[in-house]
C-alpha cells in the first residue's frame, strides 16, 4: 500500500468513528477560541484592513469575514479568515506538531457552513477530523520540516483543512481523494514569514485555507490529481528531501489531536511560552530595575528566529524570547497590551530586552518535542534567580480552568468590540445542539 493510500485510509477510520463527548466538548471550546481570535486578529489589523479593502475593493457577498462586519464573497471570507486568525499568533496548536491547528481548518468550515447551512455539531466533527488529518501529517514529518524552513501550519494545514472540508460537505470517496491529492500539490508555506520585521505569518494560514478551498473545487469539477501525491517526488520529497517516509498512527497515544493542543494565555509565539512564565513567576523576587543580565536556556529549534532584540513592531515582539520575558519581568504578565504598538516603543522594556540573551541547550534540545522547556536565570545584584518551567499555562497538561477559558475569551472579544451581549450569546449557542454556524457568524 502505498503512503497517501495509508493516510486516506486512517484518516477515514477517524471518521468512521464515534466522537466522545469530552472531545466534543473541547470542540466547543476551540471554535470559541478561533472566533474569538479572529476577531480580535481584526481589530488588531485595523489599518492595514482598511487599506486592504480600498486597493482590492472586494465584491460584496453572503459570507461573513469575521470581526471586520463585512460580507464579501467565498474565497475572499477564507482568505480574510485565515489572515486575522493568525494575526495576534493567539490561535491554538500543538508542541509536538509544531503547528497551528484550529485557524486554517475553521478560517475554511465556517464559511462553507455558512453556504450550506451546516448545524454546529456537524461542522465540530469535521473540525475534529481536520485536526486530527493536519496532526498526524505533522508529527510524521517533523522536526526536520521545520529544520528546513517550512511553517507546518500552512503545508500540513493545507491537508487538514481540505479534508475535513470534503468530509463535511459529504464528498464521495474519488471526490474527496482528489481534493487530498490537489492539496498535496498545493501546500506551501515558508518560515521566511518570521524573518527581518516580516508581518506575514498569517498569510500562511490565510493561503492554506484558501488553497484547501481551490482543491475541493478543482476535486468536485472531476479534475484528477496523481495517484500517489504523497510518495515518489510528491509531497514527502517536497517538504522533507525523502520520498519514503514513516507515518504516524492516528489518534497518536490514544487520544484525538485536538486534545492535545494548547490554548494560549499568552499573546506571542508559542516557543516564548516557558520562558514568558519562568519570567513572570520570577518577578517578585527581582525588581526590573535591578537586573544586570538575563539568560534563556531552552531548546535549539526555538532559538532561531526568536532569538532577536531589535523590535521594529508588535509582530516582531510577538516572535522575540528576549522581549516577552521583558514584559513578563516588567508587567507580570504577557497579554494583548504588553504586544501592543505602544508598549512596543516603551524605553524601558526595550533596554531589558537588550539585557536577555538566549542559547540552545542540549539536554533540552533531547527531550524536544514532547517536553519544551527553557530555563530563565537572571543576574540582580550579584545573585542569581533561576526557573525552569515545562509545561506552561494553556498546554494540555496544564489547561486553562473553564473561569480562565471564559475570561480569555471574554477579553478577547471585549478588544475587538463586541458587546457583552453578542459575546455571550455567541457563546451559549455553540453549545446549542440545533445551532447553525451561520446564527453565530452573523454581524461578526
Amino acid at each position: 500500500m502505498d503512503k497517501s493510500k495509508e493516510f486516506f485510509d486512517a484518516i477515514k477510520s477517524v471518521w468512521d468513528t464515534p466522537i466522545p463527548d469530552h472531545v466534543m466538548d473541547r470542540a466547543r471550546k476551540s471554535l470559541l477560541d478561533y472566533i474569538a481570535v479572529t476577531c480580535a486578529g481584526a481589530k488588531f489589523q485595523e489599518t492595514k484592513l482598511k487599506k486592504y479593502f480600498a486597493f482590492a475593493e472586494p465584491e460584496k457577498g453572503e459570507f461573513g469575514a469575521i470581526g471586520t462586519g463585512k460580507n464579501v464573497t467565498l474565497k475572499e471570507a477564507v482568505f480574510l479568515n485565515g489572515l486575522n486568525g493568525h494575526a495576534l499568533d493567539f490561535d491554538d496548536g500543538t508542541n509536538s506538531g509544531i503547528i497551528h491547528l484550529g485557524s486554517p481548518i475553521f478560517s475554511l468550515l465556517i464559511p462553507l457552513s455558512q453556504k450550506y447551512k451546516i448545524s454546529i455539531d456537524d461542522m465540530l466533527k469535521a473540525a475534529i477530523l481536520g485536526y486530527e488529518a493536519s496532526y498526524t501529517m505533522a508529527i510524521s514529518i517533523q522536526p526536520e520540516h521545520k529544520a528546513r524552513g517550512y511553517h507546518a501550519t500552512g503545508t500540513c494545514g493545507t491537508i487538514g483543512s481540505t479534508l475535513a472540508a470534503s468530509y463535511m460537505l459529504g464528498f464521495s470517496d474519488e471526490e474527496r481523494f482528489q481534493a487530498f491529492s490537489t492539496a498535496c500539490l498545493a501546500a506551501s508555506g515558508m518560515l521566511k514569514a518570521l524573518d527581518g520585521g516580516s508581518e506575514l505569518k498569517p498569510y500562511n494560514v490565510a493561503k492554506a485555507s484558501l488553497l484547501a478551498l481551490t482543491a475541493l473545487q478543482l476535486a468536485k469539477s472531476d479534475f484528477k490529481g496523481p495517484s500517489d501525491p504523497l510518495g515518489g517526488r510528491g509531497f514527502f520529497k517536497m517538504m522533507l528531501g525523502e520520498e519514503t517516509v514513516s507515518l504516524k498512527p492516528v489518534l497518536s497515544g490514544g487520544t484525538y489531536a485536538i486534545m492535545k493542543s494548547y490554548t494560549k494565555p499568552y499573546a506571542s509565539c508559542r516557543y516564548t511560552h516557558p520562558a514568558v512564565e519562568a519570567a513572570i513567576n520570577l518577578k517578585s523576587k527581582v525588581h526590573p530595575e535591578n537586573v544586570e543580565q538575563v539568560t534563556v536556556r531552552t531548546y535549539d529549534l526555538a532559538v532561531s528566529g526568536h532569538d532577536h532584540t531589535e523590535i521594529p513592531g508588535s509582530y516582531s515582539a510577538k516572535m522575540s524570547i528576549p522581549y516577552s520575558v521583558a514584559v513578563g519581568l516588567i508587567y507580570g504578565k504577557a497579554g494583548l497590551q504588553e504586544f501592543s504598538e505602544e508598549t512596543v516603543q516603551n524605553k524601558d522594556v526595550l533596554a531589558l530586552t537588550k539585557k536577555i540573551g538566549v542559547t540552545a541547550d542540549d539536554k533540552l534540545s533531547a527531550v524536544f518535542p514532547s517536553v519544551q522547556s527553557a530555563i530563565v536565570t537572571i543576574k540582580a545584584n550579584n545573585i542569581e534567580y533561576s526557573e525552569r518551567v515545562d509545561f506552561p499555562k494553556g498546554e494540555p497538561e496544564n489547561p486553562l480552568t473553564d473561569c480562565e477559558f471564559r475570561d480569555r475569551y471574554n477579553g478577547l472579544m471585549e478588544y475587538a468590540g463586541i458587546s457583552s451581549e453578542k459575546m455571550a450569546s455567541i457563546f451559549d449557542s455553540v453549545y446549542q445542539q440545533e445551532a447553525k454556524v451561520e446564527d453565530i457568524i452573523v454581524n461578526l
